[in-house]
C-alpha cells in the first residue's frame, strides 16, 4: 500500500533546490555514518543503538527530540519504500511532489547525507489550493509528517487536469466519511492545543516543548502518530493524550497502550513514568471495562458550547 508523507528539507527548506536539482530527498542530524547495513525492518533496533549516538552529539537535548531525530532518519532511510510519495516544500509557499525511486545510500561531507533518490514529478502544490485540513497537517513541525489520510485528496492533485473532476466524483461515501471524521478530529486537536491553558490537563501538564517549538503535537512516531505528548510540570511524567471526534471503543485503548509502550521504551527517562488520555464525546461500556484495569489511562469528555451576541 502507497504512503504519503511531507519530508522538509532542512530548516525552512534552506537545502531544497540541492534536492530538485540532484533527484533526492535526504536529512542529517548530526549523524556522521553510513546506515547502509544497519536498516533492519525493525525501527525499534535502530533507535536503540542510534539516540545515544544522537544525544552525545546533542547533549543538551532530550530524548524526546532525539526520539524525533532518530524517527525522521529510519522513516526517509529504510521506512520509506519505492512508489510512496513524498510532498517537500520548497521554500516558496508551495509543495513539490516526488515519489521514492530507489534505495538508501550515503553521502558524507554534504548537508544532507542520508538519502533516498526520488523522481520528481513536476507537481507543485500551492498551500491555497489544499484543504484546510491537509494545509494543517502538511505545516506540521518535524522533519516527517505522515499524510496518509489525505491519500485521496493527494492523489487529486497527481492525476491530470483533465481527470480532476472524475476523480473527484469517484470518492465513495466511505471515504468521504473517513476524510470528514479525520478532519473533525484535527480540529478537535487544533483547538484543545490553542485552548491548552483552560483544559484540566493544563494544571499539571505542559504539551511537550523544545527550542520554543511545539514537539509534542503530532508527535512521529514507529507505533504511530501520537495527537499529542505533554509532560509533568516537574518533568516526571509523560503524558500521551489521543483525541477521538465521536464515541470512544475499547479499541483506542488499545492504540494509546501501543503509543505509552513506545515512550515507555524509547523515550521515557528511568525515572519518568509514562500516562495515557483518551479524550472523546462520549464512551461505550466495552471502552470502560477495558481501561478499568488500567489506572494509567484517563478519560475525559469534551463538550463544544456555541452562541451568538447581537453586536
Amino acid at each position: 500500500m502507497k504512503n504519503y508523507n511531507r519530508i522538509m528539507l532542512g530548516r525552512k527548506s534552506v537545502y531544497a533546490q540541492e534536492c530538485f536539482d540532484g533527484n533526492y530527498i535526504g536529512a542529517y542530524f548530526g549523524i556522521d555514518e553510513d546506515f547502509t547495513d544497519q536498516l533492519s525492518e525493525d525501527w525499534r533496533e535502530f533507535n536503540k543503538k542510534f539516540i545515544p549516538v544522537f544525544l552525545e552529539g546533542h547533549p543538551d537535548k532530550s530524548k524526546v527530540t532525539a526520539g524525533l531525530a532518530c524517527g525522521a532518519l529510519w522513516t526517509i532511510s529504510k521506512g520509506l519504500k519505492r512508489g510512496d510519495i513524498v510532498l517537500c516544500p520548497d521554500g516558496n509557499g508551495n509543495y513539490q511532489l516526488a515519489e521514492i525511486s530507489g534505495e538508501y545510500y550515503y553521502v558524507p561531507d554534504t548537508n544532507l547525507p542520508h538519502r533516498r533518490p526520488v523522481k520528481w514529478l513536476g507537481i507543485a502544490i500551492a498551500r491555497s489550493e489544499m484543504s484546510e485540513s491537509l494545509r494543517n497537517s502538511a505545516g506540521s513541525i518535524g522533519t516527517v509528517c505522515e499524510l496518509k489520510p489525505h491519500s485521496e485528496e493527494i492523489e487529486r492533485f497527481l492525476q491530470p487536469l483533465s481527470n480532476i473532476k472524475s476523480g473527484l466524483a469517484s470518492v465513495n461515501n466511505e471515504e468521504i466519511e473517513d476524510l470528514v471524521s479525520f478532519t473533525m478530529e484535527k480540529h478537535l486537536e487544533d483547538f484543545l492545543v490553542a485552548n491548552w491553558a483552560q483544559t484540566e490537563l493544563a494544571k499539571q501538564f505542559d504539551i511537550y516543548e523544545e527550542d520554543g517549538e511545539r514537539v509534542g503535537q503530532q508527535y512521529q512516531t514507529g507505533a504511530g502518530v501520537i495527537d499529542i505528548l505533554a509532560i509533568s510540570k516537574d518533568k516526571k511524567r509523560l503524558l500521551v493524550v489521543e483525541l477521538k471526534r465521536g464515541r470512544a471503543s475499547d479499541k483506542v485503548v488499545g492504540q494509546i497502550l501501543r503509543y505509552m509502550g513506545y515512550i515507555k521504551e524509547q523515550i521515557a527517562e528511568t525515572n519518568q513514568s509514562v500516562e495515557g488520555v483518551i479524550i472523546a464525546l462520549e464512551d461505550d461500556q466495552t471502552m470502560r471495562w477495558a481501561i478499568s484495569n488500567v489506572p494509567s489511562i484517563s478519560f475525559y469528555k469534551y463538550q463544544v458550547s456555541f452562541k451568538l451576541v447581537k453586536a
